[in-house]
């Protein structure tokens, strides 16, 4: 990014996502990404150039761990509520050459994580994210994917989500709601392609 860039409802004027149905949206308008991420990704495959997971933003000091689902952040002047963590798919390998490279993704919680545009305007590199508002409820993106992706038969913090479904992407929802059900999704085309 070399000037300020505009910021809508749909994301970063000039963004483009190549696959509409799981990519892009009002609620995954914007998707940050941990610097801190890199250092680990050098060690385990080499140096990647950011942006290297497709984010919009390129964070400091904000970690899946930290980001609490519904926050509000400011940055130039442009409004962003944290929707979701991001769901690693196989477009990842195949963008980086690396057969496993969602999976590891997914392993590692570096994931990274959506918002939604509530104020549109203009920011530019360097802007400082500021949390303007933060939810009591405490479900970070962090937990979120763990019990998603990783912990999946984690039955008492599938239902601890479902207590706060409100902050889910519905489909997400029904998937732990069908989980309690005893019907655990295959992830491997989502992950392998």
């Amino acid at each position: 990014m070399s000037g300020p860039v505009e910021v809508g409802a749909p994301g970063l004027a000039g963004d483009e996502q190549g696959d509409r149905e799981n990519h892009g949206g009002p609620d995954k308008a914007v998707l940050l990404y941990p610097g801190e991420h890199y250092a680990a990704w050098a060690q385990e495959v080499g140096e990647l150039a950011t942006p290297a997971f497709g984010e919009n933003l390129t964070t400091s000091g904000l970690l899946e761990s930290d980001v609490v689902l519904g926050s509000v952040y400011s940055v130039g002047s442009v409004l962003l509520q944290v929707t979701q963590p991001r769901r690693p798919c196989y477009k990842l390998a195949a963008h980086h050459g690396i057969k496993d490279m969602a999976v590891r993704t997914q392993s590692t919680g570096r994931t990274g994580f959506y918002c939604r545009v509530l104020q549109p305007g203009s920011l530019a590199a360097g802007d400082a994210l500021e949390l303007t508002t933060r939810p009591s409820h405490g479900i970070t993106a962090a937990e979120v994917h763990r019990v998603l992706n990783v912990d999946r038969g984690d039955e008492i913090a599938v239902r601890r989500l479902l207590r706060h479904a409100y902050v889910l992407p519905e489909s997400w929802a029904k998937l732990l709601r069908r989980r309690v059900d005893g019907d655990l999704e295959d992830q491997a085309a989502r992950l392998g392609g």
